[in-house]
């Protein structure tokens, strides 16, 4: 666990802990945070192409744990692409949010339609394009990958790169600071528990 030195009054005053238990809603970057940040184009028969990325299990299961421990879960990228909106299906996310070239308009959207304050939302980024909400809300978090900029900022910085486990990372933090991460584990164990049963089940274009 890194924890890293924040650069406001404020962000002196707590500690990323601290910080973590207040948290109710998370919400991550999808390229470099949910994946490695490689995008493959596949030429299709038409001249156009068909984009894939790869994500990580880790994170699919670690995104029903985080929702066992009652957060609040969505992701917002600047590219549109019909493999994330697959993806961001298959986990049941609550917030999708696509095309976002300024995310703090999507942010301020998620607040509206919870009504928490953006010191209890957490956000995982690896790229300049995550500053703006990076800087505002509860909780910012840097993937292990992440441009020197955005690590500047954070809060805490995953043990994991994106695309292998950061997402999973994030959560662990904030549902061990909570107290809840070994309940929310055994919730998801019990065989009587439908709600675990049926989370993280990727169907693919099935």
């Amino acid at each position: 666990m890194r924890l890293v030195g924040p650069v406001t009054r404020y962000h002196r005053q707590m500690t990323a802990e601290a910080r973590a238990k207040n948290i109710k809603v998370l919400v991550f970057d999808v390229d470099g945070v949910l994946t490695d940040g490689q995008i493959f184009v596949v030429p299709g028969p038409d001249g156009k192409g068909i984009e894939s990325k790869g994500f990580a299990a880790h994170d699919g299961l670690g995104i029903t744990l985080g929702r066992l421990g009652g957060l609040r879960i969505g992701i917002i990228t600047k590219r549109n692409s019909q493999t994330v909106a697959i993806r961001a299906r298959d986990l049941k996310l609550e917030f999708v949010y696509q095309g976002q070239a300024h995310k703090m308009n999507a942010i301020r959207e998620i607040l509206a339609q919870t009504g928490y304050s953006i010191d209890q939302l957490a956000y995982v980024g690896d790229d300049i394009i995550d500053l703006p909400v990076m800087r505002q809300c509860g909780l910012a978090v840097a993937t292990d990958n992440a441009r020197q900029q955005v690590k500047d900022v954070a809060h805490y910085i995953t043990p994991s790169p994106g695309g292998h486990g950061a997402g999973r990372d994030a959560i662990d933090f904030i549902l061990s600071a909570q107290g809840s991460l070994e309940r929310v584990i055994e919730e998801y164990l019990d065989e009587d528990n439908k709600a675990s049963e049926v989370a993280d089940v990727g169907v693919g274009n099935m």
